[in-house]
């Protein structure tokens, strides 16, 4: 097959694990800067460019890696080669759903996916309402749009809550408001999902005096059983959500596991060398079982 790997660099560790396990399976392999391409719309058929090399009907299928900042350029790239009629991991809308917290979490209460307590607002006017409705400090304080840890911050008086939301609220940036679990203790557990099948899954721990516990944020790593209910959560989120690959993430509480979120562009580093599994082979497999080769 001919697969295209949407990514902006071959250096990062996901990308170039992929790309190794496709070339082992027999297949041609091309790394597309996502960034670098351009969508031609209005005189016959919409055509795909790479800088100024049409890749319309280049690929069978494509990988998506999508990264945070380019995130609606990237989706609305994934949307065109899917109009095209090409096979992707990940479709545009599920970057997009998967890209903000509440649109994801806003999913998994609908369809009665235990989530912790959570609101969103943009009324500066009642934080001390707001932060009672979670049953008072601390809270965690996320960006809507925040990866890898970044901008999730806890506040652990109601003082130093009330500054936050403020000054969030009065930037415009979009957050969302969580109840502390404090039995969590800084660990969650990454659940990785390709297709309807969990093939990895580790605890993460956060570093002494730091309550995240992503890999990027110097957390600890070790590879973790699932219970029933947490395998059922991680399949449905990834389902409902539309991503054929995803990284599920869990917190367990007292009242059971909660998500608390689906990401469409999961690393693979820190999930293969906890666990052993070769995850980027079972990525080129999916692929396999669901893309097609396109006459040229």
């Amino acid at each position: 097959m001919n697969i295209g790997l949407l990514s902006v660099s071959m250096n990062v560790y996901s990308t170039k694990r992929i790309a190794e396990e496709a070339d082992k399976l027999g297949h041609y392999i091309e790394r597309v800067d996502h960034t670098k391409c351009s969508v031609k719309l209005g005189k016959g058929k919409p055509q795909i460019f790479l800088g100024d090399e049409e890749i319309t009907n280049e690929f069978d299928a494509i990988i998506p890696r999508i990264g945070a900042k380019v995130s609606r350029h990237g989706a609305a790239i994934v949307k065109q080669f899917e109009m095209n009629g090409v096979f992707s991991t990940a479709r545009s809308l599920s970057i997009i759903r998967a890209r903000n917290k509440v649109r994801t979490l806003q999913i998994m209460a609908r369809k009665g996916i235990p989530i912790p307590e959570t609101l969103f607002s943009i009324n500066p006017d009642n934080i001390k309402e707001q932060i009672k409705l979670l049953g008072g400090a601390p809270v965690i304080i996320k960006l809507q749009e925040g990866t890898q840890g970044l901008g999730v911050i806890l506040a652990e008086t109601k003082k130093s809550a009330k500054s936050i939301i403020d000054t969030f609220y009065k930037m415009d940036t979009s957050i969302l408001i969580q109840k502390y679990i404090e039995e969590s203790n800084g660990e969650d557990i990454r659940i990785f999902v390709v297709g309807n099948k969990i093939v990895a899954s580790m605890k993460r721990t956060s570093e002494v005096g730091e309550f995240r516990s992503n890999v990027h944020r110097g957390g600890a790593t070790e590879k973790v059983k699932l219970s029933a209910k947490e395998k059922f959560m991680a399949l449905n989120a990834a389902k409902h959500i539309g991503l054929g690959v995803a990284g599920v993430d869990l917190i367990r509480s007292k009242k059971g596991p909660l998500l608390i979120e689906v990401n469409a562009s999961p690393g693979l580093q820190g999930i293969e060398a906890a666990t052993g599994v070769n995850i980027a082979k079972e990525i080129i497999l999916y692929v396999e079982r669901n893309g097609r080769r396109r006459r040229k």
